[in-house]
């Protein structure tokens, strides 16, 4: 992962078109180690998520070019790589596995190093039906992250509502839940793991212990399509 590091930092601090010409060699070595890598863990996430069998590394690799088309930010590239393994890939739509490296500065994530379950964007038809799950079941979900998620995996609390959504009880015992608005788990970690000769198996240890919460939130993501396939609202 040396490789990796160095070139994202060389390319933080040379962010242009001509330096990464000029360093095309090195760029196309990390991305091969980081592919790499990549490559296992899809092949350990499967060993315990079935649904991501049959992925390749492509399908959950993001592109290092960034789209400057609406952003004020016009720096041509950007400083991390990342994956994202989920059922049917990156742009599925489910919840799934994402692994970052980073510099942790000019970049769209303010961290260096970055693990998280879940997604970024939840529709707000899933959210109305995780709130329903979560309010009715007994518990299930907190049990899932106070005794099932790797305490090093916290659930992101932004962005949140300020109030319980009407129609559920203010009162309830799983308020905090409710007003969450996207469903993700995440923890940053630093260069000293990155580095590690045990860091592929301490992700995978991080990410099987996240996966009853990917499934609770994929459970809901499938009965909003089926609902929707079916024409049917609710």
């Amino acid at each position: 992962m040396e490789r990796v590091l160095s070139f994202l930092r060389e390319l933080e601090q040379n962010n242009n078109k001509e330096w990464f010409d000029g360093h095309r060699k090195q760029y196309v070595e990390a991305k091969g180690v980081f592919n790499s890598l990549v490559g296992k863990l899809i092949e350990g996430i499967a060993a315990f998520d079935s649904s991501v069998k049959g992925l390749g590394v492509n399908d959950c690799t993001y592109r290092i070019f960034r789209d400057m088309r609406f952003s004020k930010d016009k720096l041509p590239y950007k400083t991390h790589f990342g994956a994202f393994v989920a059922r049917g890939g990156k742009k599925s739509g489910y919840s799934g596995y994402y692994f970052h490296i980073g510099t942790g500065s000019g970049d769209t994530y303010p961290c260096n190093h970055l693990l998280a379950s879940g997604n970024y964007f939840t529709e707000p038809r899933v959210l109305k039906i995780l709130r329903e799950d979560i309010e009715l079941g007994g518990g299930d979900f907190d049990d899932i992250i106070r005794n099932q998620v790797d305490k090093r995996m916290i659930l992101d609390s932004e962005p949140a509502l300020k109030k319980v959504p009407a129609g559920f009880p203010s009162d309830s015992p799983y308020a905090e839940y409710l007003k969450l608005k996207n469903f993700c788990l995440s923890c940053e970690f630093d260069d000293a793991l990155l580095l590690s000769p045990d860091m592929p198996e301490t992700v995978l240890e991080i990410f099987r212990s996240t996966k009853p919460f990917i499934d609770y939130v994929n459970r809901a993501i499938e009965f909003s399509r089926e609902e929707t396939a079916s024409g049917l609202d609710f």
